[in-house]
């Protein structure tokens, strides 16, 4: 059984619980001085942390600086996932998506859906505790969620692939878009492998309707949706045949645009019937001032913590380029599209 290794920030009694019930019958280590969290390659690792009322953890953020300022080689071959306790409603998602970039951008692989967030109520647990027709605490449902995390740290572990199909979806025009332009140059390192690509047209996808968990799992069970259209015909089945989902997100006032945000939104429906755990999930990302790193915590919630896709090491390119073309004239850039290429080539036996 694979050893965890805790990084432990806090003291609080709901932390403890959370980390003793997920614990049991692992071999683990406990860390808690920031000067003995130095050997973090290849291993399994659980970030545990209390909040405050403020969001803000002092000896937490002083990781998260060790972490970027140490380089993309630090958490090599690692594997991750997060407990976090909050004292209130809030900051919970925020810290941990920004955990898992950090940890990412220096080589940690995460799991899909390996976060646990206990807010100060445990109201965020409503709903799994309605699924299971009440048969468990907040806390209950809390304490379950938490080991199904440690769970997956211990047990996931890259899966290689043979001749990977990769599905790219885009969402701007590929004439003007210097995202589009970017995923060209890494596309042309990528021969090896099967590539499928679907524009996402404006008005061509409908956003959710926010149907009923019932109603949404009634939907899924024949691979359908409320309103049906493009996602229905043509982008469930190819992420249902792809081994590997790259969005191309340029930045539309720090947010992926309207019409990639209405896909993720629609994945809800074949997410209840097929989970993505064994799907990997890449980015690359185009700001024209700043704020990349914004989008790509954006993404890391909604397909990586809510979704189930793997986050393979350093899943995210991103660049800054303003007008059509820009990106072509980045320092090194198609040296840095080529090296994207090959960490996505790593995947392939």
């Amino acid at each position: 059984m694979n050893k965890i290794r805790v990084l432990k920030f806090g003291t609080s009694e709901r932390l403890n619980k959370m980390l003793e019930f997920s614990l049991r019958g692992y071999e683990c280590d406990i860390i808690t001085d920031l000067d003995e969290m130095n050997d973090l390659q290849d291993k399994r690792i659980i970030f545990a942390l209390d909040l405050y009322d403020t969001g803000i953890n002092v000896e937490f953020m002083k990781l998260l600086e060790k972490i970027r300022s140490a380089g993309p080689g630090f958490m090599k071959n690692s594997t991750g996932g997060i407990l976090i306790n909050s004292d209130n409603e809030l900051f919970t998602r925020g810290e941990a998506r920004k955990t898992i970039f950090y940890a990412n951008m220096a080589g940690c692989m995460f799991p899909g859906k390996t976060l646990s967030e206990a807010t100060g109520s445990l109201r965020n647990f409503k709903t799994r505790q309605s699924i299971t027709e009440g048969q468990g605490s907040l806390e209950d449902m809390l304490l379950m969620e938490c080991r199904e995390v440690v769970d997956r740290v211990a047990k996931s572990k890259l899966k290689k692939l043979r001749a990977p199909k990769i599905l790219a979806l885009y969402s701007g025009s590929p004439k003007t878009s210097n995202t589009y332009a970017l995923w060209t140059m890494v596309k042309e390192n990528l021969k090896s492998c099967q590539i499928n690509e679907i524009h996402i047209e404006n008005g061509s996808v409908v956003d959710c309707r926010g149907c009923s968990y019932k109603t949404c799992k009634h939907f899924a069970q024949s691979t359908n949706c409320f309103y049906g259209g493009i996602m229905v015909e043509e982008i469930y089945p190819a992420i249902l045949d792809c081994d590997i989902l790259i969005m191309l997100c340029p930045n539309y006032n720090d947010s992926i645009s309207a019409n990639m945000s209405a896909v993720i939104n629609r994945l809800t429906a074949l997410y209840r019937k097929t989970k993505f755990f064994d799907k990997y999930f890449y980015s690359i990302i185009v700001s024209g001032f700043s704020g990349s790193d914004i989008l790509a915590q954006q993404l890391i919630s909604a397909l990586n913590i809510n979704k189930s896709f793997m986050l393979p090491p350093r899943f995210a390119l991103m660049e800054t380029a303003n007008n059509p073309g820009d990106v072509e004239k980045v320092e090194n850039i198609r040296e840095k599209a080529r090296e994207f290429a090959e960490n996505i080539k790593s995947l392939i036996l």
